[in-house]
């Protein structure tokens, strides 16, 4: 632990309790209780001090990390919702609490990273590391040079400038877009109908909104490697864990970052 202590929000995430935005939440409603009084947002959680969430103990000590490559199957979902049946969470046959790293949409399938370390998924996940995602990919109709060309040089997509606030309405929200040019990217024609791409940022749908600026239509995309973990052969709807040499690349790329 750092010596002037870890923020708490920080803290229950790397114990693989919360997120930090749900920490936040947690400690807004009283149900974080730092040294038997209720925490606030800015505490710091000094070594020695208890941590309790619903009156369960947290120690980040005792937490394993773990990181899973798991091979998401059409019809599934990227949330934590308890309430969403077709939630990976709701499938995965694993003990402990995981965030995934990079969602895919429910008609996507392919490589997710899950994890307990929530500093780690928050790092591997932000936009500015330009960490590489590689999909294959197939369309409704025959590949032309333009679009190849077009793709690897950025799409204009209109994407949301801030989050939405609680209580906006949806003129008020459409006011808070603006368009953006994605980054340039690789892309590699395999086939009549068919490309590997790799990106370095992640906006929502990203791959099916850059084809349909081109006119043209995903029928198929799979993710098959998020930095140096690839998806191999792993089957559909199960996982593994990273090696120890995958995890050491993984957490070395991601400290290089910082």
């Amino acid at each position: 632990m750092e010596q002037d202590g870890i923020r708490i929000n920080k803290y229950l995430s790397q114990a693989g309790v919360l997120s930090r935005r749900k920490a936040d939440e947690a400690i807004q409603n009283g149900e974080i209780l730092l040294n038997g009084t209720p925490a606030t947002n800015g505490d710091r959680v000094m070594p020695g001090d208890e941590v309790l969430y619903k009156g369960q103990p947290v120690s980040v000590d005792e937490v394993e990390r773990v990181i899973l490559a798991y091979n998401k199957p059409l019809g599934l979902v990227c949330t934590a919702k308890d309430a969403d049946k077709d939630s990976i969470f709701r499938k995965l046959d694993y003990p402990d609490m995981l965030y995934y790293v990079g969602r895919l949409d429910k008609n996507s399938q392919g490589l997710v990273l899950l994890t307990n370390d929530g500093e780690l998924a928050n790092k591997i996940q932000k936009a500015r590391n330009n960490h590489e995602k590689e999909y294959v990919v197939r369309v409704d109709k025959p590949l032309t040079a333009v679009f190849v060309k077009g793709m690897m040089n950025g799409v204009p997509l209109e994407i949301e400038s801030d989050f939405q606030k609680v209580g906006q309405s949806n003129n008020e929200s459409a006011d808070n877009k603006k368009i953006r040019m994605t980054k340039k990217c690789t892309v590699q024609q395999t086939g009549k109908n068919t490309f590997r791409i790799i990106l370095t940022e992640g906006i929502n749908r990203q791959i099916r909104r850059m084809c349909e600026y081109f006119g043209y239509r995903v029928t198929f995309l799979k993710r098959v490697r998020v930095m140096n973990i690839g998806l191999g052969n792993l089957p559909v709807g199960e996982y593994r864990k990273l090696t120890q040499n995958e995890e050491k690349i993984l957490r070395q790329a991601v400290a290089a970052d910082e």
